[in-house]
């Protein structure tokens, strides 16, 4: 197996199964549907949801949780915007409540910014109450942290971003997000994916063979860990592509980087010289066993 195949069947291999999306699609549903008859008195399955986070920017692999908002009347904002006590932690409740009522016997919990739904097959559920702004565009979401407050996010900006540059770098900015989640998973790096798919755009837009495609992913790889490990230890956080608003750091990436580097240098030598059984080992130390054996 060549470089162009070995990293196209490990970027295959990191997609949802059609069994796993269609699971995903059908419990997207089913919360869609409950929320929309419980807050607006609506029968619709479709109607006032989206999918955010990864899976709707297209950069989640087959471990990936699923964000969603559901956009809720602002007639619920200001109840609960006049709330007594913690307003925001009572709208999560709410929502809580409601979804219960169709996953009763799943895992649901409230806290933070999100409500969490948990499924035996691994996958979790972050459904986020949200309110449309008058822009149109972004979102006002509640917090419940420190007594309550609200923020806004602007998913759809990152989400059109993320498209744009896949379709400038001839599809290897989303395969590269997937891949970096496959490093992080495997390596257990403390890193959101939304700075994931900031850092590797940030890393694309300058690097010389971005037009490039499979051929080039070994060099990519090692170029992007280049990347990551130089990055300032002491920077907290970056600009979010696309909406601009702050991703924060979860840890110190740069050493587990630097370390993926210098195996990715001997998988390369490996491959220099035609060792394509030990090239793999090393591909596989940096991704895990989804990179061909």
């Amino acid at each position: 197996m060549g470089i162009s195949e070995k990293f196209s069947t490990f970027c295959s291999n990191l997609r949802m199964t059609n069994t796993v999306v269609s699971n995903v699609q059908y419990r997207y549903k089913r919360i869609t549907k409950q929320l929309n008859a419980d807050f607006r008195n609506i029968d619709s399955d479709t109607m006032y949801s989206l999918y955010v986070g990864s899976y709707d920017r297209g950069t989640a692999i087959h471990v990936s949780d699923i964000d969603m908002i559901i956009e809720l009347p602002y007639s619920v904002y200001q109840q609960y915007d006049n709330h007594n006590g913690n307003g925001q932690s009572a709208l999560l409740q709410a929502v809580r409540d409601s979804i219960k009522k169709t996953y009763s016997t799943t895992h649901v919990s409230g806290d933070g910014q999100v409500v969490q739904l948990n499924f035996d097959d691994g996958i979790c559920y972050e459904i986020v109450p949200g309110f449309i702004n008058k822009d149109n565009k972004s979102f006002t979401y509640p917090d419940t942290n420190n007594g309550g407050s609200w923020k806004t996010t602007k998913p759809r900006a990152e989400i059109n971003e993320i498209r744009n540059g896949d379709n400038r770098w001839n599809n290897n900015l989303k395969r590269l997000c997937r891949m970096a989640r496959a490093w992080k998973d495997q390596w257990n790096v403390p890193m959101g994916g939304l700075l994931i798919d900031t850092l590797a755009y940030n890393f694309l837009d300058q690097w010389e063979y971005s037009d490039k495609s499979y051929t080039y992913y070994d060099w990519m790889t090692r170029d992007f860990f280049i990347y990551l490990k130089d990055q300032d230890p002491n920077k907290k956080y970056w600009l979010a592509v696309g909406s601009n608003q702050y991703v924060y750091r979860k840890g110190n990436f740069e050493y587990k980087a630097l370390r993926c580097y210098n195996i990715s240098l001997e998988a390369l030598e490996y491959e220099e010289n035609n060792q394509n059984w030990s090239a793999n080992q090393k591909w596989r130390e940096i991704y895990g066993t989804k990179f061909p054996d």
